[in-house]
Order: C-alpha cells, then structure tokens, then sequence
C-alpha cells in the first residue's frame, strides 16, 4: 500500500485522522497503523472503505 496516497485523499476530504477511522468504522489507533504502513487493510476493510468513500480509487490507495 502506499502510505501517502492514503494521506493525499485524507487530506483532500479535508478530515483528520480520528474523523477518517470514524466514518471507517475502525479504531483510530487501527486507522494510524493503516496509514503509516505498520498494518494492512483486510479486504473487508478495503470494501467498506469504498463503500464510505465511493469517489476513492481502492487501487491507487490500496493496491500499488
């Protein structure tokens, strides 16, 4: 995964890190971890991701 195109979208949401694990559906603690590439996303993860943020390239962010 590519940690900072996961912060480019955050970032372009306008949302802090607490505001994107919040509408995620995960722990911030968890939500940290994703971000700064200690953790990877289960593909469960990834489909609620899409489904919360449907304009989000899942590939981009999660894939390359």
């Amino acid at each position: 995964m590519r940690q900072n195109k996961l912060i480019e979208f955050r970032k372009s949401k306008e949302k802090t890190q607490e505001e994107m694990a919040h509408i995620w559906g995960i722990s911030i603690s968890h939500y940290k971890k994703i971000e700064c590439g200690a953790k990877n996303p289960s593909l469960s993860k990834i489909r609620l991701f899409k489904i919360k943020f449907p304009d989000a390239d899942i590939a981009e962010i999660f894939l390359n």
